[in-house]
């Protein structure tokens, strides 16, 4: 009998094994992530770690700003009026047209000296729309007119209680309970019934006007939507795109990852095609592998990111200034995130993939890595993609509030995709320079530019982090040394300023300007300035003197920001300047670096310095301010004092006796400076604003604004940390990839040096080259956005922050270094081939 061999019927999809096939090989991946799960370590914790960053991140960056109703309640419109005879007419409009409102009544009061102010409010508890913005801590809210309810900081300044009677502004109301303003702690209000304000100073109306256009409606009038769409770059698009920024450095670590596993198991993938297994199943392999572990890390990473946000969350109400729920998060971004962190895995297990698939199979077999690209193929384009991001950055800054935020955008994305264009260039450059280096440095740099599919993925993601730490630092270097816009603390810790009513804020904040004070009434408050420093253990008070003079830049918009006090002897030598090192015939003296040599200055004074000179001029395109003579001096002589005191409030600019006498202008005593000899406490500050609210004067201390050091050692820090981060990934799967080497070096009699070495090199050449990368790719972008920019940017970009530079392009290759030369040396446990799978 015979039997007839009979062909299986066409079937869609048969020629490269149908769905059987598929699903064999993604029980082989799923196979292979559980057995080879300590190789994929490194990719799944990066993972779990971007991915619960940016739950925890989103969640910050979102809930820290206030919420988006906040302001709105419950109301989809906001109108908001100043006080006047008009006001209830402006209401009653409001009232026929679209019937329920609720009213909201605000009068500034100046908290007795201090800066600081409150605001007097008389809301309904129980309005139809602003029950969000108000909440009850405790007591109950007031239901008469002899009543109020404070929140915390107003108890806490006036020393009250529930229960208490308060005596404010000429009457004596019953303290009934502590509210707040759940959307923003810092709202400081004493809440009275309605009715009992007879002059606010603002009034916001509460409305629903559905389908109809804010606009329309009146000049005062904003909608909730209106008022989301101001800003298109909040806070969630920012998270969104620093998600976008971390999944990319996932996807360029993980492409070594993976390339790393896909080499490993070479000889069998390549036994698989020799059994039958088309290309597309090769593939489908590797990028089901990449799939799972992005999930699982996903998965992972949003579970503990979860739970790290119910821990932080007290402390960043406490942070934020209002309450925020356990899960009002931003899923959508959260959402997004673990979407791309899959997408990032899956894309970078892809390339990996094909790249299997182009290697003959004798070749697979053998286990021999594919030969590298020419790096030609991603120079050009890279240069080409370092031009365009240029060009987009460059237009970006030509005006002085920036071109469109398109272009900005595209422009950092044209750097990111140059820098990981160039990265195979670099490897090849260092390459190229092994020649004279000892033999293991020039194994250890041949080595990245042979394997550079994994190792250039991993120079990207290492420029990519110094990148974005040095634009911060530089940026924040930028900003810091604008003189004229002058950033930073007002004062140091241990400062206070005592000032008169002639004083920048007069007798409080938003009052009236009064007469000089002078005489026994100046004695008597410079008596009050003493003691109170005496109670605070100094007897360091410097007095601060004021004329009518004031600097400005000549072009529009350039106003100079911050006091001009008197260069009087004592306070020169308070500060440790002697007479000798003041120019004669200087008119300013400053801390400000590069102020002396800022062209177009202006010293104002008079009625021109007052206020009632002339307005701006148009001198080509240029807004310009023409200064006449008799109360403006052009270009006056300024010579920089680094021994002046750097805060803002503080006498950082003063202008000279010389230039008083030449002007002929009239000296006034703005205040005191003490500087005590420890920081005060609260309770020091606030028995130091009483004392000065009953002599008629007002104090500041130092503010929560940071220094720019602080932001830049934090960028600085963040930087190396990351980068050290990926790069210790990163040597970690390229010295897997070459055990076989390392094998061979022991076989022939290298010691634990050699093997140190290697490393070390290995290391420290992909650190030093990830941070001369990212520096200049940093540099090249902010040098385009400064280059055309009318407010001096590119000047001001010469402040280099050189301590925070030298860390990252010396520090950070010298830590590598040391670092893989500590870990390294360890003997290989025996000369084994690669298994087969």
């Amino acid at each position: 009998m015979t039997t007839a061999l009979h062909e299986r019927p066409a079937q869609a999809g048969a020629g490269n094994g149908g769905v059987p096939a598929r699903r064999a090989v993604i029980r082989w991946a799923w196979r292979l992530f559980r057995r080879e799960w300590r190789q994929q370590l490194l990719v799944l914790a990066l993972i779990v770690v971007a991915v619960g960053a940016t739950v925890v991140g989103a969640a910050v960056a979102t809930d820290t700003p206030p919420p988006a109703n906040a302001g709105f309640g419950t109301a989809q419109d906001m109108a908001t009026f100043g006080g006047g005879p008009r006001l209830a007419s402006q209401i009653a409009v409001l009232q026929q047209r679209f019937g329920r409102v609720d009213i909201i009544q605000n009068q500034t009061v100046a908290i007795p000296g201090s800066i600081s102010t409150y605001d007097l409010r008389a809301q309904d508890p129980h309005g139809p729309f602003g029950g969000p913005m108000l909440s009850l801590v405790s007591g109950h809210h007031p239901t008469g007119p002899g009543q109020v309810a404070v929140t915390d900081g107003v108890a806490a300044t006036f020393g009250l209680k529930v229960g208490d009677v308060w005596h404010q502004g000429g009457k004596a109301r019953l303290v009934t309970g502590i509210v707040e303003n759940p959307q923003s702690l810092l709202d400081e209000f004493a809440l009275v019934v309605p009715g009992q304000i007879t002059a606010p100073s603002q009034v916001t109306v509460l409305f629903n006007a559905p389908g109809v256009k804010a606009s329309s409606i009146g000049p005062t009038v904003q909608s909730r939507a209106s008022a989301a769409a101001s800003n298109p770059l909040n806070p969630e698009t920012i998270v969104l795109g620093l998600a976008t920024i971390g999944m990319l450095l996932i996807a360029l670590v993980a492409i070594g990852g993976f390339t790393v596993l896909a080499q490993r198991r070479l000889r069998s993938l390549g036994m698989l095609g020799a059994v039958g297994a088309t290309d597309k199943n090769v593939r489908l392999v590797v990028r089901a592998n990449g799939l799972v572990v992005g999930v699982a890390g996903t998965v992972l990473g949003a579970v503990i990111g979860l739970a790290a946000w119910l821990a932080y969350r007290p402390h960043l109400e406490a942070s934020a200034h209002h309450v925020i729920g356990p899960f009002q998060l931003p899923w959508g971004v959260i959402a997004g995130a673990m979407v791309l962190a899959v997408v990032a895995s899956y894309i970078a297990a892809a390339r990996p993939a094909r790249a299997v698939t182009r290697i003959p199979i004798v070749t697979a077999l053998s286990g021999r890595p594919a030969p590298p690209k020419q790096v030609h193929r991603s120079a050009l384009p890279g240069v080409i993609a370092f031009v365009i991001g240029a060009l987009l950055l460059s237009y970006t800054g030509k005006t002085s509030n920036g071109g469109g935020a398109p272009e900005l955008v595209l422009g950092l994305v044209a750097l990111v995709v140059a820098v990981i264009l160039l990265a195979p260039l670099c490897l090849a450059g260092l390459a190229r320079l092994a020649g004279p280096a000892p033999v293991a440095v020039r194994l250890a740099l041949r080595d990245l530019a042979r394997y550079r599919a994994r190792s250039g993925s991993a120079l990207a993601a290492i420029s990519l982090g110094v990148l974005i730490a040095v634009l911060v630092c530089v940026l924040s270097a930028q900003r810091y040394r604008n003189v004229l816009d002058y950033a930073g603390p007002n004062l140091a810790s241990n400062q206070l300023i005592v000032y008169t009513p002639n004083g920048p804020y007069g007798g409080g904040p938003g009052s009236a300007p009064s007469a000089p004070v002078t005489g026994s009434k100046l004695t008597g408050m410079a008596a009050t300035a003493h003691g109170m420093a005496a109670s605070l253990g100094s007897h360091d008070v410097v007095e601060l003197e004021s004329t009518s003079a004031s600097l400005q830049h000549a072009a529009a918009g350039r106003q100079f920001g911050g006091p001009v006090y008197v260069a009087t002897p004592q306070l020169l030598q308070a500060f440790g300047i002697k007479a000798s090192q003041v120019d004669s015939s200087a008119d300013i003296l400053t801390m400000r670096p590069g102020l002396s040599g800022l062209s177009k200055m202006q010293l104002t004074y008079g009625n021109y310095g007052n206020g009632q000179g002339h307005g701006p001029q148009d001198v080509g395109n240029q807004p310009a301010y023409s200064c006449p003579a008799g109360s403006c001096r052009a270009n006056p002589k300024i010579q920089e004092v680094s021994a002046l005191p750097s805060g803002t409030s503080a006498p950082n600019t003063v202008i000279t006796e010389h230039a008083i006498h030449q002007l002929g202008l009239q000296v006034t005593t703005a205040g005191w400076l003490i500087q005590t000899p420890h920081p005060p406490t609260a309770a020091q500050i606030s028995n130091a604003r009483l004392t000065a609210a009953a002599a008629g004067l007002t104090i500041e201390t130092k503010s929560s604004a940071p220094s720019s050091s602080e932001i830049i050692t934090g960028a600085t820090v963040f930087g190396i940390v990351l980068a050290l981060g990926i790069l210790a990934m990163s040597v970690g799967l390229i010295r897997s990839e070459t055990a076989g080497d390392l094998h061979t070096l022991t076989a022939t009699g290298a010691g634990s040096s050699a093997r140190r070495t290697l490393t070390a090199a290995t290391a420290g050449a992909l650190a030093l080259a990830g941070a001369v990368l990212g520096t200049v790719a940093a540099y090249v972008g902010a040098i385009a956005y400064s280059w055309d920019n009318p407010l001096d940017g590119l000047s001001e970009l010469s402040n280099i922050p050189v301590d925070s530079l030298l860390f990252i392009l010396v520090g950070m290759p010298l830590i590598a270094v040391a670092g893989g030369w500590l870990l390294a040396g360890r003997e290989p446990a025996a000369l084994g081939h690669q298994p087969m799978e």
